[in-house]
């Protein structure tokens, strides 16, 4: 069962783990998208949702966006040998 916040919401927690190689998938977030810097996606473990709020901001998307984005960045840095 989905936990819910008061606005309906999956909580991000649940939505996202963060896994794998976090230099890789960042170097990734950060030619992918120009804009970001070694500071917007600095990784601490146990404060996940200060990264995606920095990326919502910096990248003017929403929480699901981020979420969507980190997921498909993972993937691409995953497969690659």
């Amino acid at each position: 069962m989905e936990a819910k916040n008061k606005e309906g919401e999956r909580k991000s927690s649940e939505l996202f783990k963060f896994s794998g190689d976090w230099n890789k998938q960042s170097k990734a977030l950060k030619a992918k998208y120009p804009k970001l810097t070694s500071e917007d996606v600095k990784f601490e473990s146990g404060k996940e949702l200060d990264l995606i709020k920095r990326l919502e901001v910096k990248l003017n998307k929403d929480k699901n966006e981020v979420i969507d984005i980190l997921k498909s960045n993972y993937k691409a840095t995953a497969n690659v040998i």
